[in-house]
Parts: structure tokens; sequence; C-alpha cells
């Protein structure tokens, strides 16, 4: 155990007491290679297996420092064929992948060129609801966070296209075979289309004018924690559900600002990583400078 514990310590002290300006290099581009095969597989059912194959991993890693030679070896067999095995099982995705580089497209570290994008998506949504508000047409968009809505995706239409108002607008449509139901938005892209929300909040807190449309967006906000924007077919008050409560009456700006909101969150964890990393790149500089 001792011995276990003395690997560990120097394993965590050369990290942070040896660290050479190539090392920085390296974790950066290690760090973008995960987080772009995080981005290539999201949504996909390759991210469950890469999750899995990850454990596989880990736990080889394990047996190796705890000194377990049968399991380690065991495991050593599943990762070395299950690098092969993935390659067979996922030739779309890997083919998707090296057609886009043939094509010339660029990995992109998070800048101005994502926040623009949000830009866009959100005025996108904010032109939408607003209109149906207008015209006083029913809709319910359902924005995924951390909480996967794979369940919910399953009974709709799958979609999978860029955010619009005019293909939002013309999904919630009276009449149109989508209008019924839920949007899915997950990131930047309308997983679904004409999803089921089953789970209808009980609370008895929630006005009576309210209908099936408003109850659903609570009770999908109960159980996860996505959050719904809702539009009254009745009166087109926009409306938005979030941790089970209902905040009604809002307004282009308002929702806007709950937009901004959802999409800066959803980034701040990779600004924060690269932010990071710039700085101890700057740091090391600057000693380098001193030694010097």
């Amino acid at each position: 155990m001792a011995s276990i514990v003395n690997q560990i310590g120097m394993f965590f002290w050369n990290i942070f007491h040896r660290p050479q300006f190539t090392d920085v290099i390296d974790i950066i581009l290690v760090a973008i290679l995960i987080y772009q095969l995080i981005m290539l597989t999201r949504g996909t059912r390759a991210s469950d297996v890469v999750k899995g194959f990850i454990l596989l991993l880990v736990a080889r890693f394990l047996s190796e420092l705890l000194g377990l030679p049968a399991i380690t070896w065991i495991l050593k067999l599943i990762v070395s064929n299950g690098v092969l095995v993935m390659v067979i099982l996922f030739q779309p995705e890997l083919r998707h992948a090296l057609e886009q580089l043939g094509r010339g497209a660029k990995f992109e570290l998070p800048g101005s060129s994502k926040v623009d994008e949000n830009t866009r998506i959100i005025t996108e949504i904010v032109q939408c609801l607003t209109s149906l508000s207008r015209r006083r047409v029913g809709a319910l968009v359902v924005f995924e966070q951390r909480t996967g809505l794979k369940d919910v995706v399953e009974t709709g239409t799958s979609l999978d296209s860029e955010i619009s108002a005019p293909l939002l607008e013309n999904i919630f449509e009276p009449n149109t075979p989508l209008h019924d139901g839920a949007v899915i938005i997950r990131g930047n892209r309308i997983v679904a289309a004409s999803c089921m929300l089953t789970t209808l909040s009980e609370s008895n807190s929630i006005s009576r004018d309210l209908g099936t449309r408003h109850r659903a967006a609570i009770g999908i906000s109960e159980t996860t924690d996505a959050t719904v924007l809702v539009v009254s077919e009745e009166t087109g008050v926009i409306s938005m559900a979030r941790g089970g409560r209902l905040t009604r009456h809002l307004d282009a700006d308002t929702l806007t600002e709950i937009l901004s909101g959802l999409y800066q969150r959803s980034n701040s964890s990779i600004f924060s990583i690269f932010s990071r990393a710039q700085s101890w790149i700057k740091g090391v500089l600057h000693n380098d400078k001193k030694q010097a």
C-alpha cells in the first residue's frame, strides 16, 4: 500500500514540478483533440462507446498500479483489440471526419466565430418566438443541458438541423405534421421535433388557466435541468420553465438575456480551460526570460 501511495505522490509531483514548455504544448494539443473527439461523437451512438473505452483505460491503469497481472493482461488485450473494433463499428463517423479534413475543415479553438454563431442562434430563436407570440401560435422549445433527453428525442421526428427562425416557425405552424409536440435543441442544432413530454407537473401552485403545454414544460424542468420556453396558444404569452418554476410574460429583451445565459454557460468550461492554458504558457515564457 505504501508503494502505491509513493507512486501516486511521485506522479503528481512530476506533473506540478517538472513541466517543460513542450509539455505545456503537448497538454494543450491533447486537450484540443479530446474536445474535438467529444464534439464529433456527441449525440451519436459512438459517445457511449467512447465513454466505455475510457473506463477500460482507467481500469487498466488502476489494475497495473495495484499490481494485478491477470486483470492487467485481460484489459490490455481488450484495449488493444478494442481500437480495431471501434474503427470497424464507427467507419461512417471516421469517414465523415476524414472527409471534413480533406475538404479543408479546421479544428477551431473557441473564439469569436463561436460567439458570432451563438449570437445568430439567439437572434433566430427570439425572432421566432416573438413572431409566434404575435400570431398566437403555440410553441414548446426544450433546451437540453447536462441531463440527456435521448428518451424524449426518440418519441419525435429526428431533424439534426441548423437553428433558424423560418424553420422553427414552420415546425409550429398549425395543421403541419410536426406542429404538435416539443422541439428539442441541443447546443446549436435542432435535434428533433414533435416530441412528446409525457411527464406533466402535478404542482398545486400552477394556475388553472394554464394547459397541458405549460404543465409538460414544468414537468420536464422538474425531472431534468432543461430550460423550456413556451408560447401560449390562447394568449400569446411567452413563458420559461426552469427547475420546476414558471416565469411568464417574457419580452424580446428578457428572452435574449435568458438565451445568452444558456449559451455562455455551455461554453464557459472550455473557455476556462484554454484561458488557464494561455496564462500558463505566458507564465512559462516569462520565467524563461527571467532565467535567460
